[in-house]
């Protein structure tokens, strides 16, 4: 039994064995069919695997580019809110009180530190601004004003009509001598059920733009003497109400360079703005501001002309032009020795070139009158009379026979207006005329001693023209003094009525037919020759926001009617597709 099962086993063992070995036979067989033979058939398709291995690469490929475009698609660097911002400025800061704000740096400061009764918003236009509602009355002799609601200083203290009034007090009080005591004079201020009255003595059409004046705390000022009030502590560390508060000051050189820090307005009543921090960075010079823009220690500055910009080499920088309403202008001292002559003038006019004289101002706009059209829109323009340069030599030469014909021209070192004193100066001496030209730096000293004297027979100047049409301060005769800024010393019966007049009409349509007949006598008479509207130059960091495209200026401070939107931190964000 036993050798029956061994025999057994043993057949079954061979037979496994030799399948085994048939099987492996088999395999080797196959393998080497299948596989080892058919590698040296490679060779032959090699360009094919080539081919199909750059092509999977290639969808790799475009797969991760696709999905890189798409995230770039979808996301963007947006601004948002923090940062600082450090603007250069012209002028010491004697006082941060914006009753007394005189120089640019100091006016600046009050424009962020200060908010006003009135403002000139986005369009151009003024709007209230603490005040939510200013009416006129029936006959415009009465306005009446409500300011908004919870109105708050930077130390959280409530701003209200008694605020207002201390203002107005002061502004009004002589022993002060604000910059605006002639916003109000002769107008007898009262409160009434809450609301604030002003009372003027004549109707006054353009009383909203009068009510652009910055208001100081009461609880902070009451107490000081209103003679020295610009040397109290407020000069130097005031509460404010406008979009920033004040931080800090310091002195950087020697020389008085100051940087004044602040910070956002938790309590501005339009919100807080994005950005964390303004600086404002004082200079005496423009020069001085040439140079910190190209070592990139300001963000922007508004003080230098399309001129001076020209020296800022820095590729930091973007450069913005923007319309104001302001123009330059050739003034005709109506009471010097010749110019009291209007045949004179207006041959002087007839016989120089304007298209010369707008070249060398590198004008865009020309400006042929004393009102702009996006402040009033007239039917009927006077002609001005054509150029008829041999015509205007003859009589010259006429009024020459007595004696030459000596003219003192004057003007400012600022931007083109020296390179279009000269070439009037050059127009001038080719008529037959003896001309000369005195270049001065705008200082306290050329405005005391130069235009309050009139100490010219011509002044080429640069003129802000106002939100809303008056000139008025430029001539009527009550305006030509040394506090006026009647700069022809121009006097008219005539043109003093008109403008009068003017101011007091709310009729749209009839006060623009008194304007109308203004610039008539205007153009007759020349008191002033109009040359070209101007531009505020802004040149900020090309990564920073200041004001938008669509900001219309009156002057160049209204480029802060845009601040909350200012901004100088950036973040990627995606968007939803």
């Amino acid at each position: 039994m036993v050798n029956s099962l061994k025999k057994r086993g043993q057949r079954l063992v061979r037979r496994f064995s030799r399948v085994s070995a048939r099987v492996g036979e088999e395999s080797r067989e196959r393998i080497e069919e299948n596989f080892i033979q058919r590698l040296a058939h490679i060779k032959n398709v090699k360009l094919l695997v080539f081919e199909w291995t750059l092509l999977v690469l290639a969808l790799i490929m475009l797969a991760m580019t696709q999905a890189f475009w798409f995230s770039s698609s979808y996301a963007e660097d947006v601004f948002v809110n923090g940062g600082a911002y450090t603007e250069a400025t012209l002028g010491r800061v004697n006082s941060m009180n914006p009753l007394f704000a005189t120089t640019s740096s100091e006016k600046t400061l009050s424009r962020l530190m200060f908010a006003t009764l009135v403002t000139i918003d986005y369009s151009g236009h003024p709007r209230a601004m603490l005040a939510e509602s200013l009416t006129p009355s029936e006959d415009g002799k009465v306005w009446t004003m409500r300011l908004r609601d919870n109105l708050k200083w930077s130390d959280g203290e409530p701003l209200t009509n008694e605020d207002v009034l201390f203002t107005i007090d002061l502004i009004q009080n002589p022993a002060v001598n604000t910059i605006y005591n002639s916003n109000l004079a002769g107008v007898k201020v009262a409160e009434k059920d809450g609301e604030i009255v002003f009372t003027l003595k004549s109707a006054y059409a353009d009383f909203m733009t009068a009510l652009e004046i910055p208001i100081v705390p009461k609880h902070e000022l009451e107490d000081a003497n209103p003679k020295t009030l610009v040397e109290d502590d407020f000069s130097n560390a005031p509460v404010t109400s406008g979009a920033f508060t004040f931080n800090a000051l310091q002195t950087a050189t020697a020389d008085g360079e100051e940087v004044i820090y602040m910070s956002a307005n938790p309590y501005y009543y339009l919100g807080r703005p994005m950005l964390n921090t303004f600086a404002v960075h004082s200079f005496a010079t423009k020069d001085e501001i040439v140079s910190a823009l190209n070592a990139g220690t300001a963000t922007a500055t508004a003080e230098l002309s399309g001129l001076d910009a020209e020296r800022v080499t820095s590729e930091n920088y973007l450069r913005k032009e923007t319309p104001i309403n302001a123009g330059a202008f050739i003034f005709f001292n109506t009471t010097s020795y010749f110019l009291k002559n209007r045949d004179l003038r207006q041959t002087i006019r007839e016989g120089i070139s304007l298209e010369k004289l707008r070249a060398a101002g590198q004008s865009q706009v020309a400006l042929d009158y004393p009102l702009l059209k996006s402040q009033i829109e007239l039917a009927n323009y006077p002609a001005i009379p054509a150029e008829n340069f041999l015509e205007a030599t003859e009589k010259i030469e006429s009024m020459s026979e007595n004696g030459t014909i000596a003219l003192n021209i004057v003007t400012v070192s600022s931007g083109y207006l020296p390179a279009v004193a000269e070439e009037l100066k050059n127009e001038l001496v080719a008529l037959g005329i003896d001309a000369n030209l005195m270049v001065y730096e705008e200082t306290q000293d050329f405005i005391a001693n130069v235009l309050a004297k009139r100490s010219y027979d011509i002044l080429v100047y640069e003129i802000d023209l106002g939100a809303d049409p008056d000139p008025l301060p430029y001539y009527h005769s009550s305006q030509a003094s040394a506090a006026g800024l009647n700069l022809s010393n121009y006097s008219s019966t005539m043109v003093n009525d008109l403008l009068v007049a003017a101011r007091e009409t709310l009729d749209a349509t009839l006060r623009a037919k008194k304007y109308e007949s203004f610039l008539s006598h205007w153009v007759t008479d020349v008191p002033a020759i109009g040359l070209y509207e101007t531009n505020t130059c802004y040149i900020y960091n090309r990564n920073a926001r200041a004001y938008g495209d669509s900001v219309r200026l009156t002057t160049a401070l209204d480029r802060f009617s845009d601040i909350l939107n200012y901004a100088t931190v950036k973040e990627t964000r995606n968007l939803t597709p």
